[in-house]
């Protein structure tokens, strides 16, 4: 990201492209997905269960219907309004307000991209490194620098003090 201008990075928002509408898209994964797959918030797609976290549906599970990556908005089966002439229509939620409970693996490209994260995840571990010790020796140097300017300062008073005795 280049600019913090909330004007620009609305243009941004409005005019990106679908491969990067598509990152736009994320919500966080659930605890339990978070452990097993090393990956804190993927893309949703139709097929994935979500649990909607904010808002007047807060609470309420279900699957992703379709994806509208024109407007930024997600439905969710199950949730849903009567019109005033009676039929019923899809709620749209924004993505970022829901968690993913359950993922669609039907996807090859998908099932590849979370093996990485494990994989990640199983290279860190054997991978321990040795405790370093820090380095006290520059700190105690600084004291004794600090403490003989101090002393230093204590004889000048001294002096002083005994010349003036001397004197008066």
């Amino acid at each position: 990201m280049k600019t913090t201008q909330p004007r620009k990075q609305r243009k941004m928002l409005y005019q990106a492209p679908l491969h990067i509408r598509y990152k736009l898209f994320s919500a966080l994964l659930s605890p339990s997905l978070k452990a097993s797959h090393n990956v804190g918030s993927l893309p949703v797609r139709s097929g994935d269960t979500v649990r909607i976290m904010r808002g007047d549906r807060k609470g309420l599970e279900g699957k992703v219907t379709r994806v509208d990556r024109k407007k930024y908005r997600i439905f969710v089966e199950g949730v849903t309004r009567e019109k005033v002439d009676g039929t019923t229509t899809f709620v749209p939620i924004h993505p970022s307000k829901v968690m993913i409970t359950g993922l669609n693996l039907d996807d090859k490209w998908r099932r590849e991209s979370l093996k990485v994260g494990v994989a990640a995840l199983e290279a860190e571990k054997p991978e321990e490194k040795p405790e370093e010790k820090p380095e006290e020796p520059k700190k105690q140097k600084r004291k004794k620098k600090a403490r003989k300017a101090v002393a230093r300062k204590k004889e000048k008073t001294e002096e002083k003090k005994e010349e003036e005795s001397m004197s008066g």
